[in-house]
This record gives C-alpha cells, structure tokens and sequence, in this order.
C-alpha cells in the first residue's frame, strides 16, 4: 500500500474540526483528484499524508504512509519518510532571493548526504539535472532567476520541476495549476500523471477545477465538510453527486461547460 488511512480525524488547536473519520487507502501507483468546496478538508487531508500532522495532539486514527505508522517514527525516521514524499504547493515556499536551479535541487535535500546538501546551497551540485527538470514545465529560461522575479504561474512550474527533480514515492500537489492558464493547467495536470506513471509513484492531487479531474484521474475522491462524500472511478461520478457536492457554491470548471466538454473530454490525460 502507498498509504492507509483507518477513523482518521483531525482538530485545530481551536477546537475546529477539520477532518473526521477518513478511511482511505492507495495501491502505489494509483493517481487521485480530491475534490470539493472551498473548506472541504482536501488541503488538510494532504497535509496529513505528507507527515505535517505526525505527532500532534489534534491528529486521530491509525496512519501508514509508504509502509511506515506514523505513531511509531522516531525524528531520523520520520525525515528519511518526508524524503520519499513530494509536495506541490497551491503557494511554493520559495525563498524570495534564491536562484530558481537551487529550489529545485532542494527537492533531493533531504536524499543527499549533509555535505552535499550543505555545499548545493554554495554552488548548485546538478545544473544539469534542475534544467532538465524545468524544461518539462518549460522553464528552462529561468535557470539562474532569482524566484521573486517569476510571475505566480511561473512560482507554480517551479515548484512542480522541484517535485519533479525528487522523484518522490509519494506526490501531493495541493491545487498546483491554479494560476495557470486553461490550456498550460492541462498540460502541466498530464506531466505530473505521466511522471507518477512512468516511475509507478502514487499521485494525490486536489483540483479545484472538475473538469480536470474527471479527465486526467482515474479515482475521484469527493470531500465536504471533512468527509468522504464518494470514492469512485472517475467515469462513475454522476454529475447528480457533483451537484450535491457543491450545492449552494456552483460547480467549478476550469471552463465554461461547453467549451470544457470539447476541449476536455474524458480519459483527456490517458
């Protein structure tokens, strides 16, 4: 199993329920939109599969991720698992002044032994492998750019060619195309499919946008109020379930209705 999920709950220090009994669990290899409103649990979910929340008091239930409990890790254990783990942030955590080929290379801080990790923030210890890693979001013109000179759409391929660039086991990407356009959304939702397939990785991604998800993921995962509504393949969700789904918000589509439907069939990604 990539990760297991069993009565899985979550609470904030104010008391604010976030989750509540999740089961959920992935085969590696599997790729999975999480969809839902806007507060649904969809970021917090990631959150916990990427460790953030291992050990904190709010967390409940059993939790695997790539073979490991988390109840169980000790420190140097719980940093060789966030190692396997890439995440995709909606907002990449970017340092302003660093040189794009430097965040991307951090994506293998945390494989490479201290002395390499330490001398890559001297001097970058792979160009070859970061700019290889930004041509396939194509961004291979802004090797030595410091961060805080790309535009929010570039901040975002950046920070997938970092995950990219780690190989990681297990990818997380938390709305990663929200600041691109339609057809650049597509594009980049296909590469992280194609990469996660290629290498047998388990791919997580949460979309605001339905109609890349039912086009580009085969099991579609519906989130409200911190509950699982439905779990299915994709060409099993009704658009009925969708509409209960996001009932008093409107459906989100990265287009309008009719243009998705020619220009984002079914299987889009596949």
């Amino acid at each position: 199993m990539s990760f297991a999920l069993d009565g899985l709950g979550l609470a904030h220090a104010n008391g604010t329920v976030a989750l509540a009994d999740i089961g959920l669990a992935a085969r590696q290899g599997e790729n999975i939109a999480l969809i839902g409103p806007s507060g649904a649990g969809k970021t917090s979910l990631l959150s916990v599969l990427g460790t953030a929340w291992s050990g904190q008091p709010g967390l409940r239930g059993a939790v695997r991720v790539l073979d490991s409990d988390l109840s169980t890790l000790h420190a140097s254990a719980l940093r060789s698992l966030r190692a396997r783990i890439g995440t995709v942030h909606q907002a990449p955590p970017l340092p302003a002044r660093q040189r794009v080929v430097t965040s991307v290379l951090a994506g293998r801080l945390g494989q490479w032994p201290a002395w390499k990790a330490l001398a890559s923030l001297a001097y970058p210890m792979d160009i070859a492998g970061a700019r290889a890693a930004l041509a396939r979001v194509e961004l291979e013109d802004k090797l030595f750019v410091r961060c805080d000179q790309l535009s929010g759409g570039q901040l975002q391929r950046a920070g997938i060619a970092r995950v990219l660039y780690q190989q990681a086991a297990l990818v997380l990407a938390d709305e990663p195309v929200s600041a691109l356009d339609p057809a650049l959304a597509l594009a980049t939702v296909r590469l992280l499919v194609a990469d996660a397939a290629q290498r047998g990785a388990t791919l997580v991604a949460s979309l605001h946008a339905v109609d890349l998800a039912l086009g580009c993921f085969a099991r579609i995962v519906g989130i409200k109020a911190g509950r699982i509504v439905f779990d299915l393949p994709a060409d099993q969700v009704s658009e009925a379930q969708l509409q209960a789904l996001y009932a008093g918000e409107g459906l989100p589509t990265l287009l309008p209705a009719r243009e998705a439907a020619a220009f984002l069939p079914m299987n889009a990604c596949r």
